[in-house]
């Protein structure tokens, strides 16, 4: 068995802290870019009742918009 105070002992043990860390760094660099693309990306439907909100489109071609989009599903 190797001394406590060994160099290689202290060199693996600095290696595999290293490699946990960037693990949790990847895992985290994942989960981060998976929740801002899903925050990002807005459905037809959205893009149409945000335009419907902002008063960009009449009542009239709202639902007939809505129409078309609930037929294509």
């Amino acid at each position: 068995m190797w001394p406590m105070h060994d160099e290689y002992h202290w060199q693996m043990h600095w290696f595999w802290w290293i490699v946990w860390i960037i693990v949790a760094l990847v895992i985290f660099a994942l989960f981060w870019f998976i929740r801002r693309t899903r925050k990002n990306s807005e459905t037809p439907l959205d893009i149409l009742e945000r335009r419907y909100a902002a008063g960009e489109i009449d009542t009239e071609e709202y639902k007939a918009k809505r129409r078309e989009l609930e037929r294509r599903r």
